[in-house]
């Protein structure tokens, strides 16, 4: 009967200790996981620490892009004016010869 208790104690006892080594495994691997979202963690702070001033600044540098868009968008518009008056400047100028050469034409055939 002692020898049975003995081999129960005995029994129980190998059986708490794989479970011991088990937890203590388990441990390692929390540890484990838990340094690296530590690591992930502070890189992720490093990174989207400075995203709200980037944010801000790249918010102003395209209401800038936008104003200097603006005024060229004027400017051109100017330069399209500027080129349609002198197209039609030269027009006005190529039919006011026509008619001087073909009034001075005339002239000439009638003498």
């Amino acid at each position: 009967m002692v020898i049975l208790v003995i081999l129960v104690n005995t029994l129980i006892s190998l059986i708490l200790l794989y479970v011991a080594w088990r937890v203590w495994q388990l441990k390692q691997q929390l540890a484990y996981i838990a340094d690296t979202l530590t690591v992930y963690e502070s890189c992720t702070h490093t990174v989207l620490n400075k995203a709200p001033e980037n944010i801000y600044l790249s918010q102003e540098n395209i209401y800038n892009l936008r104003q200097k868009n603006q005024a060229l968008k004027m400017q051109i518009q100017q330069v399209r004016q500027i080129i349609s008056l002198l197209l039609q400047g030269q027009q006005i100028w190529q039919r006011y010869f026509r008619r001087l050469e073909l009034i001075s034409g005339k002239r000439t055939v009638a003498k």
